[in-house]
């Protein structure tokens, strides 16, 4: 468990999300608007499913990995990545809980999970974002890595690199 302070100096737990954590995920689901739900799940997505729930709180924390926020015993925000077929990247995802947007802790999230995934051989995330969730758009551009981002339809495709660049060969 790690603390992270947001830019309004709030501080938050970040943590592996664990089976335990199910009733806290169904409350924290339960909080989001429909336009939260539709940017993480492409549609307005009011309940979580007994399989959704068995997944997003069962990973292996080398394949599948899951972070959660904490704040007053409270999940306000979920990151996740699921590894490619070919191991060297995964599929990322996050989602805040709306009252806690704006704060720094999708940016916060995000460092975390990379670093997690850094550990485990893992050298690129993979993202496929609503062109209208300019939020997520921001936080990829943000990280400083390098980005390749393909549009198709009403979707950004964005793949960031995680291993070490050397400047020089670039």
């Amino acid at each position: 468990m790690v603390t992270a302070v947001l830019r309004d100096g709030s501080e938050v737990q970040l943590r592996t999300m664990q089976p335990a954590d199910a009733d806290a995920l169904v409350r924290f689901h339960r909080t989001l608007s429909d336009d939260t739900t539709l940017g993480r799940f492409f549609v307005v997505h009011r309940e979580l499913t007994a399989q959704e729930l068995h997944r997003f709180t069962n990973v292996d924390h080398r394949d599948r990995e899951a972070l959660v926020a904490v704040t007053g015993g409270d999940i306000i925000g979920v990151a996740r990545f699921d590894r490619l077929p070919d191991r060297t990247g995964a599929e990322v995802a996050f989602v805040v809980s709306d009252s806690w947007r704006g704060r720094g802790l999708g940016s916060s999230l995000f460092q975390r999970l990379a670093e997690l995934a850094r550990t485990l051989g893992i050298e690129h995330f993979r993202a496929e974002v609503l062109a209208t969730n300019a939020r997520m758009l921001r936080l990829f551009s943000g990280t400083g890595l390098r980005q390749s981002v393909r549009r198709s339809g009403g979707v950004v495709h964005v793949d960031l690199t995680l291993r070490d660049v050397d400047p020089a060969a670039g």
